[in-house]
């Protein structure tokens, strides 16, 4: 096996660019979720290391020290961070010259031909699902031979192989999980509505649902959701519990949507009731309420949901295929079978106006879930929003990210401008958590437990300085940024 280091580099201070993390960005608070797309790779190629710089503190120089015994270097990447990335990729080479270092990540994978050109120091990117093309690559096989790669040969012609299939055998992936033990501080990531310490992990790959502005099931993932088995699960589950006892607060299913199965959940929620293990998930808000109390009732804690409108024609326009009114029954039901709800909310879908932004405001203040996200509509490459902004003409010459690593918006309507959009974050943000609804259920959680006292005071300092930055940078608006997508 090539000595191989599967690296996250350091980009943008508090930058969070894990698979995890539908927008790659500096969050309100501290968040980080961990690298999933390079563990899996890692677990596979025997030797390997895994270097996670955002969360661990890394930065170029400790990178440049750890990199300096690898020959095979596989670094994620993400659009808001590709130029930096290449950077860090650069300075690497310069200190260890006979290196090969490659890409991956959901903008490589779409535009394999534009990185290479842009960026000389890029000996390969890996395309869409690349976790066996990591492995040929770290088996020493010929890069003409390995599918799923783009690459530069001995003359500097960039050459793209055929296509890899997607991965069916799951049952077959190595749990990520000894990877993380042995390779990350799992003390180091935090999400504000996950327990501290928790896990984050996949199942299984692919969304069947076609949310046009969704990043991964169109770029990498696709949309047929092909899983471990339950009692594979089951296994990696019982292997979790014997690697960190009773570290782990609470275990993250963050496959695009874990529920969508629900015969599927239900069994793997029984291997976690059997375990006495604390579990989240990614859901959809249509799941009915006897799954849901089967669910609670088998260990579930928190469902992350995506409502990203008040508005239904938006939803319809973005493909969602979620009713407003189930939306509602489904936040009754989990009130009532007390299941805590995390929303995620998005401004600046098309077509978005003023009104629209009100009743998104107040459709997330009426479900009320117990915290909520925030963002701004991000038209990635590859997706079917960034192919729809191109065609009305919606790009600003903004980039998706600021200096400071925030959102920004890249989009633009006739009926709303990205300055609108990006005080109208700002606005929801106040409007919800400043409601006793919202204040009183955060203070009865801190009361009842210290080290979410602690927390939560440091979560407050931190939203209150990210609202700030937002208006601040709302203000200079007309400011330079770092990486313009249009």
């Amino acid at each position: 096996m090539i000595k191989t280091l599967l690296l996250s580099p350091p980009s943008f201070d508090g930058f969070d660019g894990g698979a995890g993390s539908r927008y790659q960005a500096k969050r309100e608070i501290t968040s980080f979720w961990y690298p999933t797309w390079l563990a899996q790779p890692a677990a596979m190629i025997p030797g390997s290391k895994l270097v996670d710089a955002p969360p661990h503190g890394q930065t170029v120089e400790d990178i440049l020290k750890i990199a300096a015994d690898y020959e095979l270097v596989i670094m994620h990447t993400s659009t808001p961070s590709l130029v930096n990335d290449a950077k860090c990729a650069q300075a690497i080479k310069d200190k260890n010259p006979g290196a090969k270092v490659g890409f991956v990540g959901a903008h490589v994978a779409v535009l394999p031909q534009q990185t290479l050109e842009e960026h000389s120091v890029i000996d390969f990117v890996c395309r869409n699902e690349f976790d066996y093309t990591c492995k040929e690559l770290a088996q020493g096989k010929a890069w003409d031979e390995i599918l799923g790669l783009s690459y530069r040969d001995k003359l500097d012609n960039i050459k793209h192989n055929e296509d890899r299939p997607l991965i069916h055998d799951w049952d077959a992936m190595p749990s990520v999980l000894p990877v993380y033990a042995r390779d990350l501080d799992i003390t180091k990531y935090f999400i504000g509505y996950l327990q501290h310490p928790y896990v984050s992990f996949y199942t299984g790959r692919g969304c069947p649902a076609k949310c046009t502005f969704c990043l991964w099931p169109q770029t990498i993932g696709g949309h047929l959701y092909r899983t471990k088995s339950p009692e594979a699960v089951g296994r990696d589950m019982e292997e979790a519990k014997a690697i960190f006892g009773d570290k782990v607060r609470e275990y993250m299913f963050d496959d695009d949507t874990f529920t969508i199965d629900k015969h599927r959940a239900i069994a793997i929620s029984e291997h976690m009731k059997r375990l006495n293990l604390t579990w989240s998930c990614n859901a959809r808000a249509n799941l009915d309420y006897d799954t849901l109390k089967t669910l609670r009732d088998n260990g579930l804690r928190l469902l992350l949901v995506g409502f990203e409108s008040g508005n239904q024609d938006i939803l319809n326009n973005i493909k969602k295929g979620v009713k407003l009114e189930v939306a509602r029954q489904f936040m009754k039901n989990c009130h009532d079978l007390g299941i805590t709800v995390h929303g995620t909310f998005i401004i600046g879908l098309p077509i978005e106006t003023k009104q629209t932004v009100e009743e998104t405001i107040r459709f997330a203040c009426e479900l009320s879930p117990h915290t909520i996200q925030v963002s701004i509509a991000a038209p990635y490459p590859g997706t079917e929003l960034y192919e729809q902004a191109k065609t009305n003409g919606w790009f600003t010459n903004q980039a998706l990210v600021a200096e400071s690593g925030i959102q920004t918006s890249t989009l633009q309507y006739a009926t709303l401008s990205s300055a609108e959009i990006e005080d109208a974050v700002e606005r929801m943000y106040r409007q919800f958590y400043f409601r006793p609804k919202a204040i009183i259920p955060i203070v009865r959680e801190m009361l009842t437990d210290r080290q979410m006292m602690v927390r939560r005071l440091r979560e407050g300092v931190e939203f209150f300085s990210y609202l700030r930055e937002r208006h601040q940078k709302a203000a200079e608006h007309a400011a330079t940024h770092q990486v313009v997508v249009s």
